[in-house]
């Protein structure tokens, strides 16, 4: 019996029937029966915080690295080798240290991260204007009608993208190739790093067919519990319903449910996303309830929602404080600014204000700020007789973001973060 039709991914020679290219001896082929006629993808950055401080520091490529905050933090991203301890992205990081207590610990660093993101969806966008992000190192992409552009079908085009990530930038990335989102999202998680996974019409049903059910979007702890109780475990136990009788127990998601059970999901891939919100907060190693020390802290996070706002040309006018007590109670408060705004000067007066009234003495295991209602940056911190000084203050900051773009974060910073 012939191979499947397919590729190898290094040098996208025509594979042949054995286990390695004819060409380059590469033992990573791509083969499926569908491969050529499937267009729609997910492509995930592996490990991706963890991978750029790889990158950018030989000393610890071959060791487990975990980005993250400090003891009472959690993980951000582990890389490969931690993973292997059991150590996995929001766990606190304790816990992550006793699983892997060599792992290498490495503070955030989001504008280095953001910018390589940036150049991964620039690559992206050469491919076809059909991108949908899902996060900074995923999006969906649709190459359906961009074979005679390209002069290849799209799963050789993932493939030398995929190549070319690699090559330039520095990190890895995993491919999904599927019929629809649903499946190309699961198969960019099959063969990870470096994977390039295939999931056709004709295999999705018998693919899923076991699989737990929480494979299936929407599905988290509590709803599988519920699910158990009727008998619904996998994926294949959601067939033995008709479409009338899930819709009876879970309503309109009880139809949605059906469909991607079978495989089919009617979803397009959109080129942009609403964001709803940009927003950034840390947890401290002990409490804390020096008002001024908060103060120090709410600068450096309103810097770092200045930055993602400006990478993604958004400006916003409602500011949130937040703040978790020891005894892990939340409270938020908003205040609702009379202009739009990117400037972390802005979003750090407003949201010391907020915080005046909160921080009287009682102690604070975590502060956060975030900015709502966005609108594009062109209507960003327009004049105002309020502030005759407002456009002093944006030239100002443009200039330190300039020399924070040109020498690292760390370039320059505000007398007040030496209060901490």
């Amino acid at each position: 019996m012939a191979a499947a039709p397919g590729f190898c991914r290094d040098c996208l020679t025509e594979a042949g029937d054995g286990p390695r290219c004819t060409a380059c001896g590469s033992p990573r082929l791509a083969r499926h029966a569908e491969i050529n006629q499937l267009t729609v993808s997910h492509i995930d950055c592996d490990a991706f915080f963890a991978t750029i401080e790889k990158r950018d520091n030989p000393d610890i490529r071959d060791k487990p690295v975990i980005v993250g905050g400090a003891k009472r933090g959690v993980v951000s991203t582990a890389c490969y080798i931690a993973r292997i301890n059991g150590v996995h992205s929001a766990m606190p990081m304790f816990k992550a240290l006793k699983l892997c207590p060599e792992a290498v610990v490495v503070k955030p660093n989001h504008a280095k991260y953001s910018a390589v993101g940036r150049e991964v969806r620039a690559l992206m966008r050469e491919l076809t204007p059909l991108v949908e992000p899902v996060s900074i190192d995923e999006a969906f992409l649709d190459l359906a009608g961009t074979e005679r552009v390209h002069g290849m079908p799209p799963a050789r085009v993932l493939a030398r993208f995929a190549r070319r990530v690699e090559e330039e930038l520095g990190i890895t990335v995993s491919v999904g190739l599927a019929p629809n989102k649903f499946l190309a999202k699961i198969a960019s998680d099959l063969e990870k790093p470096r994977g390039f996974a295939i999931i056709g019409r004709a295999d999705a049903r018998d693919f899923l067919h076991d699989k737990p059910i929480t494979i299936i979007p929407g599905i988290g702890p509590a709803a599988r519990i519920r699910m158990e109780k009727k008998g619904i475990r996998t994926v294949g136990d959601v067939r033995r319903f008709t479409p009338r009788e899930i819709g009876e127990l879970y309503g309109a998601y009880g139809l949605s449910l059906w469909n991607l059970a079978h495989g089919e999901d009617n979803r397009r891939v959109k080129p942009e996303r609403e964001t709803k919100s940009v927003s950034a907060e840390t947890t401290f190693n002990e409490d804390i309830s020096d008002r001024e020390q908060l103060e120090a802290i709410l600068w450096t996070l309103s810097e770092r929602v200045a930055t993602r706002l400006k990478a993604s040309e958004f400006a916003g006018s409602r500011i949130t404080l937040k703040l978790k007590s020891p005894d892990f109670k939340s409270r938020t408060r908003t205040r609702t600014l009379d202009s739009p705004t990117r400037l972390a000067g802005r979003i750090f007066e407003t949201g010391r204000e907020l915080l005046k009234n909160e921080a009287r003495g009682e102690r604070f295991r975590l502060i956060g700020i975030g900015v709502e209602e966005l609108c594009p940056i062109a209507e960003a911190d327009p004049p105002s007789l309020l502030d005759p000084n407002l456009k002093r203050r944006i030239a100002a900051e443009a200039a330190v973001d300039k020399l924070k773009g040109k020498f690292g974060a760390d370039a320059v910073k505000r007398g007040i973060v030496f209060k901490r």
